[in-house]
């Protein structure tokens, strides 16, 4: 049996830490949603009981270092299967970019393993174990807009947001998402107002969505990589109605209403910044599983 399975990117619209948590991670308090920036992945079902990835980018492991394989070897732990897969990734999402590429292709990962190895879990199941292995994979399982609370695993799902235009824009540093919420001192920061946004998207209210992002991680993003300031102000100063970091960054986007204005962003980034992507949130039926 062969499938393949979109795995999109995500944006935090919001994100909110609220407090240092005694297991050593923040509570959090996040808004995202799915774009249509995705990479897609390929399943074989194997006779032989071995995992093997083919993932076509530089700088991606391919053992047990990366989180699909993860994923491979929990399932078939858990369910004792003893058939095999190879999965073949295309990459199109930015590596360590706060777009939870990573994430994304560990629950597509799931989500087409409980296909051809016929385990016939829900998705509440796929979600709950995708926690074992990280935060932000069970939103992936979900995919749309979501709030996502307790260390991000706790999911409660959102309409989808009006459409829009995003761009994106990726600098070329990496960003230790650990040593970001280490530095975080959530008793002086500016903290996002989740229920306006939440409220916001509820309405279809696509100003108030823009108004109501905010991240509080940008406090020290921001400061320790001057590069991601330069682009937020670049976007908002080119026309866009809000620009955000997504998750710990380094990648910035903007939210804009209008296509002729996100092409200005999107052009007067491109020279500034090697990897920019002009996108629209994820549309419902995109995440299709196909033979």
């Amino acid at each position: 049996m062969k499938i393949s399975i979109t795995a999109p990117a995500k944006i935090n619209l919001s994100l909110d830490a609220l407090y240092k948590r005694e297991d050593g991670y923040h509570e959090v308090e996040m808004v995202m949603t799915t774009i249509d920036l995705a990479d897609r992945l390929y399943l074989e079902r194997l006779d032989e009981d071995k995992i093997v990835l083919d993932v076509k980018a530089h700088f991606i492991p391919e053992d047990r270092r990366n989180l699909i394989y993860q994923a491979a070897l929990l399932l078939k732990k858990r369910f004792d299967v003893k058939m095999g897969v190879r999965i073949t990734i295309d990459k199109h999402i930015p590596v360590s970019a706060g777009l939870a590429g990573g994430s994304s292709d560990a629950a597509a990962a799931l989500k087409g393993l409980n296909i051809i190895w016929e385990l016939g879990l829900s998705i509440e199941e796929l979600a709950e174990i995708s926690s074992e292995i990280g935060s932000d994979i069970a939103f992936c399982v979900y995919g749309g807009t979501a709030l996502a609370t307790g260390r991000g695993e706790k999911i409660t799902a959102l309409p989808n947001i009006p459409g829009c235009w995003i761009v994106l824009a990726k600098p070329s540093i990496s960003v230790s998402t650990p040593t970001i919420y280490k530095e975080l001192q959530v008793d002086s920061v500016e903290h996002p107002d989740t229920e306006k946004m939440i409220e916001s998207i509820k309405n279809g209210d696509l100003d108030g969505i823009f108004a109501a992002t905010g991240n509080v991680l940008e406090s020290v993003t921001l400061e320790k990589n001057p590069q991601v300031k330069r682009i937020k102000d670049r976007m908002l100063a080119f026309g866009a109605e809000a620009a955000l970091m997504s998750g710990s960054g380094p990648t910035v986007f903007a939210l804009i209403k209008q296509y002729s204005r996100a092409k200005r962003v999107y052009n007067g980034l491109r020279g500034f910044c090697e990897e920019v992507y002009m996108v629209r949130p994820w549309s419902e039926g995109e995440n299709d599983i196909s033979n």
